[in-house]
């Protein structure tokens, strides 16, 4: 017999080296769940023993006898001993798997989360918690990986162990700064248990999810209402729904984890020492009036409340109570009414919970006074320091938002300052605003929407670009008008004013000063000259806007008295770009037919100019003409793409023609490209289902849909095109959303819901907006 080549033998030596790895990895985990197993046997015999009354050996013998009798093993009784011992959330989470018949591993729940416990408790830090929970707990459960992350103050994470992940990624990935949206984040600032059933397609980013993309789950670990860290679990495959028993494993494996996470340095409670006192001259430091709120916990250890622990001597109760009153008590005795969905004490809670502070310039605080709501606007800062809140608040009088006003009017440089606050409906105004419109100082101030009913009719039309820019698109804006008085007396005013937002982008105020620059044109003698060629500048500027505006007013106007055809009322709107020397393609119709029907149409040529202009009448005045012949909707969209596919190339344009008859209240309508109907139906606002229906001119032979609708008394029907609500920075469905919204409120009259319609769906890509309302009675 030959002896095995040299290759051959290299690789039966380097097998027997596997093979003897293989060995020695077995025997090491089995040396570790046998150590584990005594670790939980001699916690039983400890149990015995006590209950007994009776020494080591005689417990050792009962708890063997009592094994056998159960046909259970040592350890597995051990494990229910100890559970029946403590009551504690591991032991009710192992008696819901054992009912619900859960199919049990080589070890019973019960052994692996005892044993799980047992490893994270000795372990000598983060990381070996991590290592002992997934070998103990997750493994069984088919997990891969586990990561330990720790909230920090500023709501950040640091990744302080892990297991089933490699050294370089743990690297890439040992801290998230706040703000950074993770699926760890998600658990942290939503205060939940957040599961992802794949993170191939949709998932956010997290460690290893390029390499382990299957299931992944995070969990928020923490006690007393506060989230010390995250526990995150990744599945190497997708992930079924998970039973309740598994979710409740999960939770209580991340109950466990808050309980081995220390805290840092300086983060003991807030009634601990120099903690607390820290917090209280930090506290006592601050001009404005501030709170420290401590955690008040149940027996159970949970969240219930917060205790006022300090006030500093700004402080002042808005109900008027004595400081001594409110400092020890509980927060929602001393303020119920701070509960509710995105309340004060809501905010407070996610403070204290994630450490994310929270900052509001305006926010209503109400309380009671003599059992009377009583509602104030206050500035609102909450931060998390140490284990305790600390709350600033200002309330905000008529004072300070006086000295507000008088700060911004000196920064513009004007004079006459104003300011309408959006959450209050409250417009103030300083006395030369009042000498300015000529009103007395106790009479009602004027809004700013209501601008152009006080100037010159040859100013309307700059009064309304400046009022569309400030109201509409909200930007700050500028506009020179001549103001009209009541007693004649006319003024030369500019007027620059600018909105107000939150960090959320919620108005909050419009703000602006009021500059009279008529004693500059009047008395200014040796700028005459200069004057007259500025002024003769803007007579020609303001006349080539004149004359564009009248082009785009005799091709369509801006706005149609209520027309009535049989049992319909029909109102139209036009709002024309802001730019308004480019004509715009935008077009609507409505006309009775000699077959007694009603063409209702509406359209949108693509582009601007004279070329968009000239296809809008060319494409309304063809419809007209086509909709004699009796044909229906959709046969007239395809006569009319046709029209449309044979004029100059690249012409494009969507539309909406619908016919009404009267006889049978039944309105058959087609679309090409265009936005559907809206139907207003008890003060309900919904979309018509989407027919099918392409582009006019983009192919030369196209089929279109038919919808049919059997109005009733009261509906309204609105037809739009899209310069009513396309923006640049939200998707067209949520303004369509937004448009349905505002579409559902009650309006008196057609005119006043279309009025409505355009005031509060703002555009901003500078288009023609058609609008046309059509109510039966």
């Amino acid at each position: 017999m030959q002896p095995p080549s040299e290759p051959d033998g290299e690789r039966a030596g380097i097998g027997r080296l596997a093979a003897t790895i293989e060995r020695l990895r077995r025997q090491v985990q089995e040396a570790q769940q046998a150590a584990d197993g005594r670790a939980l046997i001699e916690l039983a015999r400890g149990i015995l023993i006590e209950r007994l009354r009776c020494g080591p050996t005689q417990a050792a013998r009962q708890l063997a006898a009592l094994a056998e009798e159960a046909g259970v093993s040592p350890l597995e009784l051990a494990a229910d001993l100890i559970n029946q011992a403590a009551r504690d959330r591991l032991a009710e989470v192992a008696e819901d798997v054992l009912a619900d018949a859960v199919p049990a591993e080589t070890r019973s729940p019960a052994v692996r989360l005892r044993a799980a416990e047992h490893g994270m408790v000795h372990a000598p830090d983060t990381q070996a918690v991590a290592v002992s929970l997934l070998e103990h707990a997750l493994g069984p459960l088919g997990a891969a990986a586990v990561a330990v992350w720790v909230a920090g103050p500023d709501a950040s994470l640091r990744l302080a162990g892990y297991a089933g992940f490699s050294a370089e990624e743990a690297r890439r990935w040992h801290y998230v700064p706040p703000g950074v949206t993770t699926a760890a984040r998600r658990a942290l600032t939503e205060r939940r248990t957040v599961w992802f059933d794949s993170l191939r397609q949709a998932g956010p980013p997290t460690i290893g999810h390029r390499q382990l993309s299957g299931g992944r789950v995070t969990v928020p670990a923490g006690t007393g209402g506060r989230v010390l860290g995250v526990l995150e679990i990744g599945w190497p495959d997708d992930l079924e729904p998970q039973s309740p028993q598994i979710r409740r494993q999960v939770e209580a494996l991340a109950e466990l984890v808050a309980h081995t996470i220390e805290a840092p340095s300086g983060e003991q409670g807030a009634a601990a020492g120099d903690g607390y006192a820290e917090l209280v001259d930090l506290a006592d430091g601050l001009h404005d009036p501030a709170l420290v709120l401590t955690p008040h916990l149940d027996g159970e250890g949970h969240l219930v409340d917060f205790r006022i622990s300090h006030a500093n001597g700004p402080f002042l109760d808005p109900a008027g109570r004595p400081r001594g009153e409110v400092v020890g008590a509980l927060l929602l005795e001393t303020y119920p009414l701070l509960a509710g969905d995105g309340g004060i004490y809501e905010k407070v809670q996610h403070v204290y919970a994630t450490g994310e502070p929270f900052r509001a310039d305006r926010m209503a605080l109400t309380t009671l006074v003599d059992q009377v709501p009583l509602s104030v606007v206050m500035r609102l800062s909450l931060s998390r320091q140490g284990g305790g809140v600390l709350v600033v608040w200002a309330i905000l009088d008529e004072t300070s938002r006086l000295a507000r006003l008088l700060q911004h009017a000196q920064r513009l440089g004007r004079i006459g300052g104003f300011e309408e606050d959006a959450v209050l409906g409250e417009i103030t105004w300083n006395q030369q605003l009042f000498e300015f419109y000529g009103l007395e100082r106790s009479a009602a101030p004027i809004p700013i929407d209501r601008l152009a009913e006080h100037a010159h009719p040859d100013d309307v039309p700059e009064v309304g670009r400046f009022l569309r820019t400030l109201l509409h698109h909200r930007r700050s804006a500028s506009v020179s008008f001549r103001l009209r008085r009541s007693d004649g007396i006319s003024r030369h005013i500019r007027v620059v004013a600018e909105p107000v937002f939150d960090d959320h982008a919620t108005l909050l105020a419009i703000r602006g000063v009021y500059q009279d620059i008529s004693a500059q044109h009047w008395t200014e003698v040796a700028l005459a000259a200069t004057q007259d060629q500025l002024v003769q500048s803007e007579q020609q500027a303001a006349e080539r806007n004149r004359l564009a505006l009248q082009l785009q007013h005799a091709i369509m106007p801006p706005s149609r008295g209520p027309m009535d055809a049989f049992d319909l009322q029909i109102a139209v709107r036009y709002r024309p770009a802001e730019k308004e020397h480019l004509v715009g393609g935008d077009w609507y119709d409505a006309i009775v037919l000699p077959s007694k029907q009603i063409l209702l149409s509406v359209g949108d040529v693509a582009g601007h100019g004279i070329e968009a202009a000239t296809g809008m009448v060319v494409l309304r005045n063809a419809l007209r003409g086509l909709a004699v012949t009796g044909a229906g909707p959709a046969q007239l969209m395809t006569w009319l793409n046709l029209v449309a596919h044979q004029m100059i190339d690249n012409f494009t344009a969507t539309a909406i023609c619908a016919l009404y008859n009267p006889g049978t209240r039944v309105l058959r309508w087609a679309r090409a490209g265009h936005l559907p109907p809206i139907l207003i139906r008890d003060d309900r606002a919904a979309e018509l289902p989407m027919i099918g229906g392409i582009l006019l001119g983009a192919v030369s032979e196209a089929d279109f849909e038919e919808g049919r609708i059997e109005l009733r008394r009261e509906d309204t029907l609105l037809m739009y095109t899209d310069g009513l609500i396309e923006r640049t920075d939200r998707t067209l469905e949520d303004s369509q959303r937004q448009l349905l919204v505002s579409a559902s409120r009650h309006a008196a009259t057609l005119d006043a819901r279309l009025d409505h319609l355009l005031a509060h769906n703002r555009s901003d890509t500078d288009d023609d907006t058609c609008l046309i309302g059509i109510g039966l009675r």
